[in-house]
């Protein structure tokens, strides 16, 4: 048995005005052709790793083709795209001609990938590897929990297996998973068949967490429901609300065997509950101060604010101001701020070196949605060349770099920054500059809830908050254009 692997992700934040190019899926966690991808995934908290994991448990040979991800940020270049795709199903074709056809593909997305031109590139790319495949083989699909799930993606695929967790700390369990699956079909006759129901929900980060009530009882009835007999897999998915596109929002995701009427019923079962319950799903996020003051009274310190409107997890571009500011204006001591994106900054600090005093313009720079630069006189603690291994449990096994970057410090205020947009999924990169997060009584950090998985156990108290940034959480104000239908709670508000 010989099975297919790749992938192509993004989770593309229309609203940002910033193409994604084919040399940011070069930059991002990577471009990995051929046997590159076990070299690379093997062992690691990826859906990548979870296949290997699955072929290494039932015996199968892997056809590794393509797998990149760019980091989260605006429309897709359409070239981009199309080579990317081009290449995997180049690959494939060369893969089948070397060695005979494959038994089947495990395919790696998002969920929530827009092209230029194509609203559901997630669906294009199976439906592309489906054309490929013909009718017969079996195509098992891993996804982000916030993809904006389409009637396409469900038509071509034998099922769609999206992650349980956020923050997203069981990829690689998810990738098995879709592995375990695919070799039932093969071995066992098992015949998945997939059905979808929507709803038009836009669901507050602060809901999902899956650690933490309302979102485990989500999960909780899910998995009750896959401990049925004939059900295979449940899948929730809370949706991309940054993505302008006709399908944007959650949904449930069920898969049966050879009963398609049973995967609907669940569906549509697990579906009603969640919009029955949709309230429970909203959280108005807090302003800065609000929280900060909150975080005070309560007296749990380090109080940890989630920056998710400047999340560059999400695609935002990570120098908004507006919580460095108020650090300042409070003259907050021991506070800290990761991460904010300046390389003009991280430049300006190298180039002095540490120990120097440095007059810098922080942020601010990307658009004036961001807010204004912040100019400070800072002392220059430490720089770094970027480079790093993460912490885990998120990405682990993993190593990472965020380009040249420095810890400033000006008053009690200390700020990281950095080149490369990406979140703090854990106190690592920080602990390379010589920073104890824990011993910070204030941290801001530019991520919605992903940070969890490293910060959680640091943190005295958590606040997400809605600062200033392109990414807000007050949706009504987000100029859609594509989107077709009502939404709670922006036109629908009970």
């Amino acid at each position: 048995m010989r099975i297919a692997i790749g992938g192509i992700l993004h989770e593309t934040a229309t609203f940002i005005d910033r193409r994604t190019s084919l040399a940011d899926f070069e930059r991002g966690l990577g471009l990995f052709r051929g046997d590159e991808i076990i070299k690379r995934f093997t062992g690691a908290n990826m859906c990548p790793g979870g296949f290997i994991a699955a072929a290494r448990r039932h015996g199968f040979d892997i056809a590794p083709l393509l797998w990149t991800f760019a980091y989260p940020s605006g429309l897709i270049d359409r070239t981009a795209y199309a080579t990317l795709k081009a290449e995997f199903l180049d690959r494939l074709r060369q893969a089948e001609a070397d060695g005979g056809p494959v038994d089947g593909v495990l395919l790696d997305l998002h969920g929530a990938m827009v092209v230029d031109g194509i609203d559901d590139a997630d669906g294009d790319m199976i439906a592309s590897v489906r054309a490929a495949l013909g009718p017969n083989r079996p195509l098992l699909v891993t996804t982000d929990l916030h993809g904006n799930h389409t009637p396409l993606r469900v038509a071509n695929a034998d099922a769609i297996i999206g992650y349980d967790t956020y923050p997203h700390i069981d990829m690689a369990e998810r990738g098995e998973e879709a592995g375990n699956l695919l070799v039932r079909m093969l071995r066992d006759g098992v015949r998945p068949r997939s059905a979808l129901r929507q709803f038009p929900l836009f669901w507050s980060v602060k809901g999902q967490v899956t650690a933490h009530p309302p979102m485990n009882e989500v999960l909780s009835r899910a998995h009750e429901i896959e401990r049925r007999p004939g059900i295979l897999s449940v899948t929730v998915a809370t949706g991309f609300p940054w993505a302008d596109v006709p399908d944007v929002g959650a949904s449930v995701i069920a898969v049966a065997d050879g009963n398609v009427s049973q995967a609907q019923a669940a569906a549509d079962e697990l579906g009603a509950w969640i919009w029955q319950h949709r309230e429970r799903w909203r959280a108005p996020p807090l302003g800065v101060r609000e929280a900060i003051a909150a975080g005070e009274a309560a007296g749990k310190y380090p109080i940890v604010l989630a920056d998710h409107a400047d999340n560059t997890g999400g695609g935002a571009p990570g120098d908004s101001t507006e919580i460095l500011r108020t650090f300042v204006e409070l003259q907050l001591q021991d506070a800290l701020l990761l991460y904010l994106v300046d390389a003009d900054a991280a430049l300006a600090a190298h180039t002095a070196g540490a120990g120097a005093c440095i007059r810098v313009s922080l942020g601010g720079k990307s658009s004036p949605v961001q807010g204004p630069p912040l100019d400070v006189e800072a002392e220059v603690v430490a720089v770094t060349d970027g480079a790093f291994a993460y912490d885990g449990p998120m990405y682990a096994g993993l190593t990472g770099n965020m380009g040249r970057s420095a810890w400033l410090r000006f008053g009690g205020v200390s700020v990281v920054v950095v080149t490369v947009r990406e979140q703090p999924f854990d106190p690592a990169f920080a602990r390379t500059l010589g920073i104890r997060c824990d011993a910070m009584k204030y941290i801001a950090v530019k991520s919605a809830a992903h940070f969890r998985s490293g910060f959680e156990r640091i943190a005295g108290s958590i606040y997400n908050v809605d600062a200033r940034a392109i990414l807000t959480h007050n949706w009504g104000s987000l100029p859609y254009r594509r989107r077709t239908r009502a939404v709670f709670p922006v036109e629908i508000r009970e």
